[in-house]
């Protein structure tokens, strides 16, 4: 029985290293198989259907299909490139701030000084708060009648009298800019915190063995090191402004008189407001293609910095 069992010929190695290639691959496949399900229902799918929608003429009353008449009557609409300078402007002026405001905050919630923990769990509530509750009580303190900022202006000889801020299309793009500002900064603050504490504490102190100020210090080695998280933080937050929806909606409604109308607003508008599905996919479309355009921009120009800085 013995010798009848040695003399069986053994499986050979390839077909054993088959067997578990295959095997590991389906494993693979099996773990990656929910984020594949989870992208294809909620990511895949809308996304192929917003794109049909825009090519038909689809409302309350059915669809037909059109082509490419819903792409030509956007590209021919003189206030769709309105919409999207105003966007632009939108987006490039409250990442600015923001990443402005959020470096000079990162840059105190550094500082060692008494306290510190405290002032950093101070910088949440505006991130935690949700918007909505927010942007309520934004609303009160621009009311013109019985708002802190405008009772504050009349009280000391700034207005003459009651200011509604939301009322007027340049006073009520720029509240809005603010109260974005607002929302967005903790976030930033505390990802610049983040990476400014990742620096090397010797080139601090060599730095201030050979006399180097505070600025030379900020300038010449925390600027340069947190450089690639710079990077980072202003293109996604570009990004996340680009589409925000909430803070305007809340706020304005796109209005007054489409002062404060960016493209996310002007698509919801159209498609959710006018009933006009077709061509409201249409712009989310075109949303689309600008956000992969700043995508593509995000990993060209953060790989360049990453090259310039030695950072992997």
């Amino acid at each position: 029985m013995s010798d009848a069992a040695s003399l069986a010929p053994a499986p050979s190695a390839p077909k054993v290293l088959r067997r578990k290639g295959l095997s590991e691959a389906w494993f693979a496949w099996a773990l990656i198989a929910p984020a594949l399900l989870f992208i294809g229902v909620i990511v895949a799918w809308p996304l192929l259907e917003t794109i049909r929608l825009s090519f038909t003429n689809a409302s309350m009353g059915g669809e037909d299909y059109v082509g490419l008449v819903n792409y030509e009557k956007m590209l021919a609409s003189s206030k769709f490139y309105e919409v999207v300078g105003r966007t632009f402007f939108w987006m490039f002026l409250s990442v600015g701030l923001k990443m402005i405001l959020g470096l000079a905050g990162a840059t105190l919630l550094n500082a060692a000084v008494p306290g510190r923990g405290l002032f950093r769990m101070m910088v949440m509530p505006p991130w935690v708060i949700p918007i909505a509750i927010g942007c309520f009580g934004w609303l009160w303190l621009y009311n013109g009648q019985f708002g802190f900022l405008s009772g504050m202006g009349q009280r000391i000889g700034i207005l003459d009298g009651p200011f509604e801020f939301l009322a007027y299309k340049t006073s009520g793009f720029y509240s809005a800019v603010v109260t974005d500002v607002w929302v967005g900064t903790p976030m930033v603050s505390l990802f610049f915190l983040a990476a400014m504490q990742g620096v090397n504490k010797d080139l601090y102190e060599a730095a201030w063995v050979d006399g180097a100020s505070r600025w030379y210090r900020f300038r010449r080695i925390t600027v340069p090191q947190i450089m690639p998280t710079i990077v980072s933080m202003a293109l996604l937050s570009a990004i996340w402004t680009f589409n925000s929806f909430d803070i305007i909606y809340i706020l304005t409604q796109g209005g007054p008189r489409g002062g404060t109308t960016t493209l996310i607003i002007d698509t919801y508008k159209t498609a959710i407001g006018n009933f006009k599905f077709g061509e409201g996919a249409t712009r989310a479309v075109a949303i689309v293609v600008i956000l992969g355009i700043f995508s593509l921009a995000y990993m060209a120009i953060l790989n360049r910095v990453k090259r310039h800085y030695g950072v992997k």
